[in-house]
């Protein structure tokens, strides 16, 4: 899911990790158990990681940290800005617990190393003496990846969308080689199915709203399931290409935080960088990124017409992923209009439009 502004203060514990421990005195719960759309008073897991403990974790890597992180902006996972004693910067990823398996952490190293070998910029996961990527300290998988220096892109300007083609076309030139075995492929049905169960399974939507809910989940999934991909169609990507994952400057960018690559049509990667408001502009950046992108890789111009499909389905899962998550504290701060009846009344009001969308398609080959 999106990384989107909250503060520091937002997603860091404050005091010392003795400190936390003491309050907490073991009254923790794990991830997978917490209630959807529930606030639970007992103390999260990322309310362990105090900076000392960040510190800590990293210097058992073997560095050594003269000054304190600083956390980033992040709610799936904490993820903290810090340097060395040699004055390198450095990104301190503490993974989500419970949310992906080593196996499918590592694969997603495994993906940035092979950009990194084939000249892609990125950040690959720093490796210590034994080949090791993926790490632990006190509980918690931790990796660390060299700090990205840049700014995020400006979409209105054709220059940017072009070399952003252009290195999403490099990346997905290298995604094609091979396939993913443990990431997750993007299948529209079981994000349909999982968003209305989080979303139902809550106490946040009146009656009259749960039954509107859920007809137009229902009314989507046929729209959904006659325009989606074939397993053909599938290749590596990153699966997240929001601005806040691409930083650069003029013609240089690179793609970070692989967190969510996952098996997609290669339009996953491309149809979050069309933000014009007319369809002149549309057609525009459209033409900019696919004249970049195809520098280093052909784009099925079929695939355009899953564009309103792949939107649908980030409407539905951000609303559901929210109230997963709202036991993390980090989540009701900064979605606090999530909880209110209002927002349920936008949002099915919003996917009633996306159904008139995949009625009728804006974007043909």
């Amino acid at each position: 899911m999106p990384i989107d502004p909250v503060p520091p203060a937002a997603s860091q514990s404050s005091g010392t990790s003795s400190d936390i421990d003491a309050l907490s005195n073991g009254n923790t719960w794990p991830t997978s158990t917490a209630q959807d759309g529930q606030v639970d008073k007992r103390f999260h897991p990322f309310d362990a990681l105090a900076p000392d403990r960040v510190v800590a974790a990293v210097e058992s890597l073997g560095f050594w940290l003269p000054g304190e992180p600083f956390a980033l902006n992040s709610y799936e996972n904490r993820v903290y800005h810090l340097a060395d004693d040699d004055r390198r910067r450095w990104v301190a990823k503490f993974y989500r617990p419970e949310r992906w398996s080593r196996a499918q952490i590592l694969e997603e190293h495994a993906f940035l190393a092979e950009l990194e070998d084939s000249g892609v910029p990125g950040a690959p996961a720093w490796a210590n003496a034994n080949g090791e990527t993926l790490h632990q300290y006190e509980g918690f998988d931790f990796a660390l990846f060299p700090h990205v220096v840049g700014r995020a892109p400006e979409l209105e300007s054709a220059e940017h969308l072009f070399h952003l083609g252009e290195l999403i076309g490099r990346v997905h030139a290298i995604g094609r080689k091979s396939q993913f075995k443990e990431r997750e492929t993007l299948s529209p049905a079981r994000i349909l199915d999982e968003s209305r169960d989080s979303v139902l399974a809550s106490d946040w939507l009146s009656e009259r709203q749960r039954d509107s809910y859920t007809r137009v989940i229902e009314a989507l999934r046929p729209l959904v399931a006659e325009q989606s991909w074939p397993e053909n169609a599938l290749i590596r990507t990153h699966g997240d290409c929001h601005i806040g994952n691409m930083l650069g400057r003029d013609e240089h960018f690179a793609l970070v935080d692989f967190d969510d690559c996952l098996s997609a049509p290669a339009v996953q990667d491309l149809w979050m960088l069309l933000t014009g408001d007319s369809d002149p502009e549309l057609h525009m950046q459209l033409s900019e990124v696919l004249e970049g992108y195809e520098q280093h890789c052909d784009f099925d111009r079929g695939q355009l017409k899953w564009i309103e499909v792949l939107r649908t389905l980030r409407m539905v899962r951000h609303s559901a992923w929210v109230v997963r998550r709202w036991a993390d504290p980090a989540f009701p701060l900064a979605f606090s209009h999530v909880a209110s009846l209002g927002y349920w009344d936008d949002h099915i009001r919003s996917l009633e439009q996306q159904r008139v969308a995949l009625d009728t398609p804006r974007w043909l080959a």
